[in-house]
């Protein structure tokens, strides 16, 4: 993908290995998916949209249903690119732009969802304003007291 091309400094993929690019490919598309729903989810509750009721039922629900799904649905046809399982909806969408935003977006939403988590696991609030009160009036004094 532009403007880097081929990127794999961690060296998984060896030039020419088809079948490993296609997998990571395919893994890569489905975090990708995952993390974009994790990190709309978490925005309101953080951590706590899953681990306290109602959330924990709608959580399981949809643990259950997008296995289901992985297994029997979306299974990864060899012949076809990798995240390549059409167009269900039939909005005439899946093309090599709408591809590129997904695997953007989903790469993106991957450190979205670890940053999110990672802060409400540190400071034990969810996002938006409240890990930074805006508006609130904090006295810093103009010289640390330490240098004075």
């Amino acid at each position: 993908m532009r403007p880097l091309g081929f990127f794999d400094p961690a060296g998984f993929s060896k030039v020419g290995d088809k079948e490993n690019f296609q997998n990571l490919r395919a893994a890569e598309i489905k975090h990708g998916r995952v993390a974009m729903m994790a990190a709309l989810g978490a925005v309101p509750a953080g951590i706590g949209a899953v681990t306290t009721p109602p959330g924990t039922y709608g959580f399981a629900a949809l643990l259950l249903l997008s296995g289901a799904m992985e297994l029997a649905v979306w299974t990864q046809d060899p012949n076809k690119e990798a995240g390549d399982f059409g167009d269900p909806l039939g909005l005439g969408q899946y093309n090599e732009e709408f591809r590129n935003k997904e695997l953007n977006n989903g790469r993106f939403a991957m450190f979205a969802a670890l940053g999110i988590i990672s802060a409400d696991l540190l400071t034990g609030k969810a996002i938006y304003c409240r890990q930074v009160p805006l508006g609130a009036s904090r006295s810093v004094p103009a010289v640390s007291p330490m240098l004075s």
